[in-house]
């Protein structure tokens, strides 16, 4: 009995002894450890490489920098902008902006708007009209790729356009304008831009059964006008070559009147007339051979009846080389929708008017106290 309690006491020892060992050897091995981690390190000797010769070629910088944003209507957030009165359009103001185009000092800005399968028009007017240019785009769904698409195009192969432009855009609540990627033609100088059947066939067809907001896009485009006056026209319509300046000394030199409209006379030129008439003469030959008409006469008469072109036509030629007033236009019709030139004072357009048809005449029967025709 004795001899078990022996051996029960010294086994006992001997694994007391053992945990006591391997405790021990942790504690050495953990001071160890910590006094080798927490030695002060020793700063290692780096070789500087000798110093490059500055480059001779200034020119080298610019692969430095990084290349021109040339899409920039890709930056505009579509969650934002602002909603039109009845919330069903939102409306973005300064999608792209030329450089020149707030500093270009002009007295007339001309505003126009435009769909996106209409806007290759836009190039006529610029190839006309030197002065700052304010033009409202309506896109829905993929449309919006098309229009980054032209205004990357514009920046670069269109240079001298792009500076003085501003563009804006418009799109429906109900399918707004989506990102997509860029065709290749936009940065093809060779290219053709906006070729037909581009769009997608569900946008085709949507388009087909909504209303165009053609009273919303005016609006966008004159109030974003930074001149004093404003020159509004439908994308189709082509100023005279040099109207931008005519204007500018016309304006100039006219007593001021903060309550005068200045109608621009407006022909349609038939599709045999090869050459823009470059002046009033050649206007009126191509009238007398009914080869150029009043704008709308025989769509309907009324649209442009009250400016009496008749009166306008038998002053005769280029009786004078510039801009004046021909005469005051003083019978006013229910439908009148002339093209003028006024401030932006002048009331804007009805924007419960949607669609094609009679969207002008209900802003020009609230006219200003003087409208008068230029010569």
């Amino acid at each position: 009995m004795a001899k078990i309690r022996k051996d029960k006491i010294w086994r006992w020892r001997c694994q007391w002894s053992v945990v006591t060992a391997a405790a021990v050897a942790l504690v050495v091995y953990n001071a160890a450890a910590n006094i080798w981690l927490l030695r002060p390190q020793s700063c290692p000797t780096r070789s500087l490489p000798s110093p490059s010769p500055t480059p001779a070629c200034e020119p080298c910088a610019d692969a430095v920098s990084s290349a021109p944003n040339d899409d920039p209507v890709a930056r505009v957030d579509l969650r934002l902008g602002r909603w039109d009165a009845s919330r069903a359009y939102r409306l973005f103001d300064y999608a792209a902006v030329g450089d020149d185009y707030a500093e270009s000092g002009a007295r007339v800005c001309l505003a126009t708007q435009s769909s996106i399968e209409r806007l290759h028009e836009l190039l006529r007017i610029a190839a006309h009209w030197s002065g700052p240019i304010s033009v409202a785009v309506f896109v829905a769904g993929d449309e919006l790729r098309l229009l980054r698409a032209f205004v990357t195009w514009l920046f670069r192969c269109q240079p001298e356009v792009y500076a003085r432009l501003a563009v804006h855009v418009g799109t429906p609540a109900g399918r707004p304008g989506a990102q997509g990627s860029v065709p290749e033609w936009a940065r093809d100088c060779g290219a053709k831009p906006l070729p037909p059947g581009e769009r997608r066939a569900d946008t085709v067809a949507w388009r087909a059964r909504n209303p165009y907001p053609q009273n919303h896009l005016r609006n966008l485009a004159r109030r974003n006008c930074h001149a004093p006056y404003v020159f509004l026209v439908d994308v189709d319509i082509v100023p005279s070559r040099g109207m931008a300046e005519s204007l500018d000394k016309f304006l100039a030199d006219a007593p001021k009147c903060a309550l005068c409209a200045y109608v621009v006379p407006t022909y349609e030129l038939d599709k045999r007339v090869a050459n823009f008439p470059p002046n009033k003469s050649e206007l009126l030959r191509l009238s007398r051979k009914k080869l150029a008409i009043p704008f709308h006469r025989k769509v309907f008469i009324y649209n442009q009846y009250a400016s009496n072109f008749s009166r306008w036509e038998a002053s005769g030629g280029n009786e004078s080389s510039a801009t004046h007033v021909s005469h005051n236009v003083t019978n006013f019709e229910l439908l009148y929708e002339p093209f003028y030139v006024a401030p932006d004072t002048v009331p804007p357009h009805d924007e419960r008017f949607l669609g094609y048809g009679f969207t002008r005449n209900t802003q020009v029967r609230r006219p200003p106290a003087w409208t008068r025709f230029l010569g």
